[in-house]
């Protein structure tokens, strides 16, 4: 029996000044935000928040790879009070995001 998991990847753009601080000041304190989301809800079987490489022509400046159960255990997370708290932040830092949501199996243990 193959056992599928939902991966959660979402890319955030941020803008140069925001919230009274630069795009770097506020990318790090977003990470730091998000890292604290990593373990709100059962069903998170990875998650990582990474910050774009410096010295990269890279479109996106901030990734969350996230891998849950199932869809139910996504919308435990983002339901979840600590992560609604984060999302007035986010969206006054970020100019543009694109989330993409996909099953694929879950790796042989």
């Amino acid at each position: 029996m193959i056992i599928f998991m939902l991966t959660h990847i979402v890319f955030w753009k941020l803008k140069d000044h925001a919230e009274g601080a630069d795009k770097a000041v506020n990318i790090a304190k977003a990470r730091v935000l998000l890292e604290s989301c990593a373990k709100l809800t059962p069903g998170i079987h990875r998650f990582e928040a990474a910050m774009a490489q410096p010295g990269h022509e890279c479109t996106y400046d901030l990734l969350l790879n996230a891998v849950f159960e199932d869809a139910e255990a996504l919308q435990a997370y983002q339901n979840h009070p600590d992560h609604v708290a984060i999302k007035p932040f986010m969206r006054a830092i970020v100019q543009e995001r694109q989330c993409m949501d996909y099953s694929s199996p879950a790796p042989l243990v």
